[in-house]
This record gives C-alpha cells, sequence and structure tokens, in this order.
C-alpha cells in the first residue's frame, strides 16, 4: 500500500510541475535555439539538429513585452513566419506601426500599418524577412530575445541596434 501512495504522490508532483513549467514558458519565459543564419553575426546558428544544439546559440526570450505590444526599434524579436506558421525567426525589429521605414537597397519607403511591424536580420546577404514578406502582423511575435545563454563563451545580453536614417516617425 506505501508503494502505491509513494507512486501517486510522485505522480502529482510531476504533473503539477509540468504544469507549472508549461505556464511559466507560455506567459513568462522560454529558451530556444537560433536554427537559421539570418542574424549572423549576433547570434550562431547551425541547421543540424543533432550536433547543431552544440553549435548554435541558446537564447532567452521574455515575453513580458506581449501584454501589450511593448517592443523597441533594434529589439530582437522570435517571430512566427507569416507564410508558414512552423517556421519560426529571430529577426531585429526594424520599423514599428506608424513608422515610415526606408526599404534596403531601394529608394521605397513604406509606412507600416497599425497592429504591424517591419523586421529585418542582420545578415542582409542570407534573409528572408520584411524584404521577401512584408510588415508582420504583431500577434505573429512570440517574444523578445534578451540573452545569449549557450555556448557558455557566447553568454551575454543582446543589444537593441538600429542603423541610422531608415526610420521617421513621420
Amino acid at each position: 500500500m506505501g508503494g502505491l501512495n509513494t507512486l501517486w504522490l510522485l505522480t502529482k508532483r510531476s504533473i503539477t510541475g509540468a504544469l507549472i513549467g508549461l505556464t511559466i514558458s507560455d506567459r513568462y519565459g522560454s529558451i530556444g535555439p537560433i536554427r537559421d543564419s539570418s542574424m549572423h553575426p549576433t547570434f550562431s546558428a547551425c541547421d543540424n539538429m543533432f550536433s547543431g544544439l552544440l553549435k548554435a546559440d541558446i537564447v532567452l526570450v521574455e515575453k513580458f513585452c506581449l501584454e501589450k505590444y511593448k517592443f523597441s526599434h533594434g529589439d530582437v524579436v522570435i517571430f512566427k513566419s507569416p507564410t508558414n506558421h512552423r517556421q519560426t525567426f529571430a529577426q531585429r525589429l526594424i520599423g514599428l506601426p506608424g513608422d515610415w521605414v526606408q526599404v534596403p537597397e531601394s529608394r521605397e519607403i513604406l509606412k507600416i500599418p497599425e497592429g504591424h511591424c517591419w523586421v529585418e536580420g542582420d545578415n542582409a546577404a542570407c534573409n528572408f524577412d520584411s524584404r521577401s514578406f512584408g510588415s508582420i502582423p504583431l500577434g505573429l511575435i512570440q517574444g523578445r530575445v534578451t540573452h545569449v545563454i549557450w555556448p557558455p563563451q557566447r553568454i551575454r545580453k543582446v543589444e537593441r541596434k538600429m542603423v541610422p536614417g531608415r526610420v521617421s516617425p513621420y
């Protein structure tokens, strides 16, 4: 009888721990690998799933910013692809709703519609970002990258960076 009680207690604690972990990762923060090279050199990436986790940067993603879409120019955000919701990207936030953004390698200047933002990767040679699919809905953003937490030699805070002269509020 004592074995069943111990097993039941262990099961309850495991389920409780899993629910608490799920709530924390869904609402407050999570960790994940950077799998594409569009943010190189800010992040190192590797597409190979098995050896990739040893080579790719693992980042901390905070989700407090999602409550009222509290983002700043230059933040690195994680978002679902607007064309394939199974893909997730990390890109730098260039333009916020209402901003006027100059498209790189073009004279075109676009106004970002309400509820949308403009994102670009740091590696212009290898990018699938707003230059390809336009502005993205803020609802696709899953969080803001704040720190690289793996590998140990690359542990650091992720800095906001903006290219001057690209964005105008009017």
